[in-house]
């Protein structure tokens, strides 16, 4: 009697503790493959706000967030079923992007001595992880207190990287509205790491992203070559159309003649962040003025990339059928800088036996 009361006092204890048992995971099957199924994992806080993420690619389906009126969207692009996210190959819609996310110059790198050769999938370059990169795996999924954890093993020579790389990621969300998502790895073997999540946000849910009042947390970014990888240079954001500092919508100077737009056929490029330690710090900002929306972006990685779409022309379908035009999403991809493994003055990728990958994003939505 006595065991019974105590799990009885012990379960209303936890129950009154706050937040405790306020975020729901609900677990379903999203769809079947070959050699398993792809499932899928509701997150819910008690504020309604909802997360969706499968087990194939990591992605994150969708996201529902409340406006000021307190009407809820899914803020994310993505598509409606398995079968079009696996023949999806240039977007990335909402996946977990890795082994090394962005580009690696001319798909090849050194390391101890030796040169390893990635897939080509990006002009002359390799782009977030290959062919077959983390994004078109299927991972082992399961429930955790306020969300889902996920993992995947990449051999030794997976896509042309050295190593057996043991990953595990953990999105969870908040009472305070916030998806935050933890990567972890090892290795037996040196290799280069850099992972980020490749959603395509929205505040408003539909139409373009043009007046979106963007503010990045960078006094400088990194300009890039005609193939998309950086220079080396760091370079100052004053007097540029790289200077979003103060909020700023993209489409104010998107289409100014500036050589670095150009390349980039808009923004699609990496912003060094202003860091003052090693714990989560604020990256970037955006604001959607018609419906209060606001989506923070905090991280302890030192860069941030920030694409505006430009290469989305309507070829591809998202939900509903709808064709994903040009600057309809943004997307902000913490992550170390792009062709690090070739840039010695850049920070390091570069991970040890021994050592663990560790690092936290953080969205935070609020109104305004």
């Amino acid at each position: 009697m006595r065991s019974i009361l105590a799990a009885g006092l012990t379960a209303l204890m936890l129950a009154a503790l706050p937040g405790a048992a306020a975020v729901t995971v609900k677990k379903s099957e999203y769809a079947k493959l070959p050699d398993g199924a792809v499932t899928m994992f509701t997150v819910t806080n008690a504020k309604g706000m909802e997360a969706k993420i499968i087990t194939w690619g990591g992605v994150l389906v969708s996201l529902k967030t409340p406006d000021r009126k307190g009407t809820l969207a899914d803020v994310v692009h993505g598509h409606d079923s398995l079968g079009d996210y696996r023949a999806d190959t240039g977007t990335y819609f909402g996946a977990l992007v890795g082994r090394y996310a962005n580009r690696i110059g001319g798909a090849k790198f050194q390391l101890d001595g030796k040169t390893y050769k990635l897939p080509v999938n990006d002009g002359a370059n390799g782009l977030h992880g290959g062919t077959l990169g983390f994004d078109k795996r299927n991972w082992s999924g399961r429930e955790v207190p306020g969300g889902v954890e996920l993992s995947y093993t990449s051999k030794d020579g997976e896509e042309g990287y050295p190593g057996t790389l043991k990953t595990i990621v953990t999105y969870t969300l908040t009472e305070e509205n916030a998806l935050r998502i933890h990567y972890t790895a090892t290795t037996d073997k040196a290799t280069v790491v850099n992972m980020t999540n490749h959603t395509y946000w929205n505040l408003r849910g539909e139409g373009d992203i043009l007046n979106h009042l963007v503010t990045i947390n960078a006094d400088k970014y990194t300009p890039v070559d005609t193939g998309l990888i950086p220079t080396g240079e760091l370079k100052d954001v004053t007097g540029t159309p790289f200077d979003f500092r103060k909020p700023m919508a993209p489409g104010a100077r998107i289409k100014q003649a500036d050589e670095q737009l150009k390349r980039g056929n808009g923004y699609d490029h990496n912003w060094v962040l202003n860091r003052t330690g090693k714990g989560l710090e604020l990256a970037g900002r955006v604001e959607e003025t018609t419906t209060g929306r606001v989506l923070e972006v905090f991280t302890d990685q030192p860069g941030v990339q920030f694409y505006t779409g430009n290469f989305l022309n309507g070829s591809v379908k998202g939900k509903g059928g709808k064709p994903m035009n040009q600057r309809t999403a943004l997307c902000l991809e913490t992550q170390h800088y792009p062709d690090s493994p070739n840039k010695p003055t850049f920070p390091t990728t570069t991970l040890k036996p021994g050592e663990k990958y560790d690092t936290t994003t953080e969205f935070r939505f609020s109104v305004k």
